[in-house]
């Protein structure tokens, strides 16, 4: 800092700031909305996790959409808490954790998108797996279940790969020793259903396995849903590009604004440095 005459006026003094306010509670109020958001998530995936059987939700642990919005707002929570407490107290170090995390999200994200548009036919396996453990689990879960079934009206479809993956079910089974009443069925949601029909037939799925595509395709959706999601990606890249970059602009601006506000904070505590060692001086 430049010596100035005895009697000048010294810009910087005690009273001077580089701490931007509107910086500090842009980004304090930035993190105090996601805040609130990770807390509802935490307590609707609680509150989801609480209503179900306990030997239910340890059957099918990997695709509980319960136990994913916990570990989801919990990571949320703690991230938002280190910029909210970090803007509002001036905490580079609160601020420097809340940004490498921000960061590292950022970056697992942009490396998931890379390596599953690279590696697509390992991804499309990894989908395939999942959603025939989901089949598996399909009675164990009503959340599951409300899950798959939504999935197959959505989309129009049954199964996997067709609708005779619905013979890994203990229920639907096809085989012969199988006691079960929906031996050979498939779900309702996999049936095709009038525009005028009010009360939906909950068994119009009964024996469906028994029957050869075509005569299988005159009551239900034959096509397996791996190959419709991977039609209604390729048909929405501008959606899920939009949803990316929806998810990333935020990232990006805390990044951004939690930095602006590190480098400030230390000009402030050089600034302070200054003023305590120079203000014996008679220039001070």
């Amino acid at each position: 800092m430049a010596r100035r005459a005895a009697g000048a006026v010294v810009p910087h003094g005690d009273d001077f700031s580089f701490v931007s306010p509107l910086v500090k509670y842009v980004l304090f109020f930035f993190n105090m909305l996601f805040w609130m958001i990770s807390m509802v998530m935490v307590a609707v995936g609680v509150y989801a996790r609480l209503l179900k059987h306990a030997e239910a939700a340890m059957a099918c642990l990997a695709v509980d959409p319960a136990i994913l919005l916990i570990v989801v707002g919990v990571l949320m929570f703690l991230i938002t808490f280190c910029g909210c407490i970090g803007s509002l107290r001036e905490n580079i170090c609160l601020l420097q954790t809340f940004s490498i995390c921000l960061t590292v999200v950022f970056l697992l994200q942009l490396a998931a998108g890379v390596l599953g548009f690279v590696f697509s036919d390992k991804a499309r396996g990894k989908v395939s797996e999942i959603i025939n453990g989901a089949i598996v689990h399909y009675r164990d879960d009503l959340d599951l279940q409300n899950l798959i079934d939504f999935g197959q009206k959505e989309f129009s479809c049954c199964g996997g790969v067709s609708y005779k993956d619905w013979s890994q079910n203990m229920y639907f089974n096809c085989t012969a020793d199988n006691p079960s009443r929906e031996r050979c069925s498939v779900p309702f949601s996999c049936c095709l259903q009038a525009a005028d029909e009010a009360v939906i037939n909950t068994m119009c799925g009964q024996g469906m396995q028994a029957m050869n595509y075509l005569e299988a395709s005159e009551f239900i959706y034959t096509n397996g849903c791996i190959d419709k999601l991977v039609n209604w990606i390729h048909s929405n890249l501008f959606l899920l590009g939009g949803i990316a970059l929806g998810l990333a602009i935020p990232q990006l601006v805390g990044i951004l604004l939690s930095q602006i506000l590190v480098n400030q904070i230390k000009d402030q505590i050089k600034l302070q440095l200054y003023n305590q060692q120079h203000r014996a001086d008679p220039w001070y």
